[in-house]
């Protein structure tokens, strides 16, 4: 098999695990409300929960970094999958709490390895292209989470239990996961090329502008993914129906900005991109902290998602560009910040909320994103084409594979 057929197939492959962990993503947390009324959590004691998927997920991406040191990141990617999408099926299954505990702490551990080991092989794919096809693979994942978001949506709507809604998603991804994850392929393996070294003498130190970034888009993102719901129902007074739509419109306007954002790469750079996008996400949250209802509300979340989505794929090719030889390690340690966003952003807005008003609480992430502005030129020369000189020349030798039908 030629080396051009393979990274398209792999390509491919990664393309739908990435559609798959969205909609095992979505289906969690769109119907948060309805965990926390069939386990009858507290909304006291929801943030712990909602924290403890973040830090076993760091826990697991931590020892990922060691773990493709031993295996190749396809193997780690072929079996988290597999083991996400039981534990959101554990989650539906239980009945008591300590039942939703097992299941979301499998599902934080397995999720950590999965989402290492995706932008790992992402990352290294991008590299043996040459040109600018991160954006495409978390375009995947927002289209997994259009649709998660709508199974949700009926479930809530019909009134399914948990396991009732979660169980068809499972039964028909696994298998599909289980048969793509045959064509992954671990970058340019075959090439003598690989990404599992170390980051060398302050290596960590040159990382951390692109982790702060890192850590505050998914602050961002996780006060929409774990309060979009709430914030519809309770502040804007929404029915429970149409407090899983933000999440959706959230997912549908990110998959429009990255379908198009590796174009926007290539023309205008990395760094421009992503100051647009810091901006545009920053008016988002004005707009949701300012809504008088529901559909002002929505379109708040819809600039959000035209905002952030372009900055968390750029920061992991950020990274694998910053540390050529040692992809694997940057994006294992880089993806460590993706949960530390979580881990501070869900209780922060909640806790903002609680002592002030959830509508001030918006204005918290707001600030944070605003700090990308500031660290923008760690995404590489603005008039290089694909971002940086690297990709550039990569360009010129790269087999131009994205024309065989097997776009993301």
């Amino acid at each position: 098999m030629t080396d051009d057929v393979r990274l398209r197939r792999g390509r491919g492959a990664l393309g739908f695990s990435f559609f798959v962990q969205g909609v095992a993503f979505a289906l969690l947390v769109t119907r948060i409300p309805a965990i926390q009324d069939r386990y009858g959590i507290s909304d006291g004691l929801l943030p712990a929960f909602l924290a403890a998927v973040p830090v076993l997920a760091g826990a697991s991406s931590v020892a990922t970094e060691h773990l493709v040191k031993r295996v190749a990141p396809s193997v780690v990617l072929r079996w988290a999958q597999p083991l996400v999408l039981l534990s959101l099926l554990g989650v539906g299954a239980g009945g008591q709490m300590w039942h939703v505990a097992v299941a979301l702490g499998a599902f934080g551990l397995s999720v950590g390895a999965l989402d290492a080991s995706m932008n790992m092989l992402g990352v290294s794919l991008q590299r043996a292209y040459g040109r600018s096809i991160m954006l495409g693979f978390h375009a995947a994942y927002s289209l997994g989470g259009i649709l998660g978001a709508s199974a949700a949506w009926a479930g809530a709507h019909w009134e399914l239990n948990l396991f009732v809604s979660y169980l068809p998603a499972v039964a028909v991804l696994l298998p599909l996961a289980l048969l793509g994850s045959r064509r992954y392929v671990d970058g340019t393996a075959g090439l003598g090329e690989t990404g599992g070294k170390g980051l060398g003498a302050g290596g960590f130190k040159l990382l951390l502008p692109l982790c702060l970034v890192m850590a505050c888009a998914y602050i961002g993102d996780s006060t929409v993914a774990n309060w979009s719901a709430k914030y519809l129902q309770d502040v804007l007074g929404s029915s429970e129906q149409t407090a899983t739509v933000p999440y959706n419109v959230y997912m549908v306007t990110t998959l429009v900005g990255r379908a198009v954002g590796d174009l926007g790469v290539r023309r205008f750079g990395a760094a421009a991109v992503v100051r647009a996008g810091t901006l545009v996400a920053a008016a988002g949250f004005a707009v949701v902290a300012a809504a008088p209802g529901a559909w002002v509300g929505m379109l708040g979340f819809t600039l959000l998602g035209i905002g952030l989505c372009v900055i968390v794929p750029q920061t992991f090719a950020a990274a694998g560009r910053l540390f050529p030889g040692a992809s694997d390690t940057a994006v294992a340690r880089l993806n460590i910040f993706n949960y530390v966003g979580f881990l501070i952003g869900s209780p922060l807005v909640g806790a903002v909320g609680d002592a002030w008003s959830y509508r001030g609480a918006m204005l918290v992430p707001m600030a944070l994103v605003l700090v990308t502005l500031f660290q923008a030129r760690s995404f590489g020369s603005e008039g290089a084409r694909y971002g940086v000189r690297h990709e550039r020349r990569a360009g010129d030798r790269a087999v131009d594979v994205g024309r065989g039908g097997n776009e993301v």
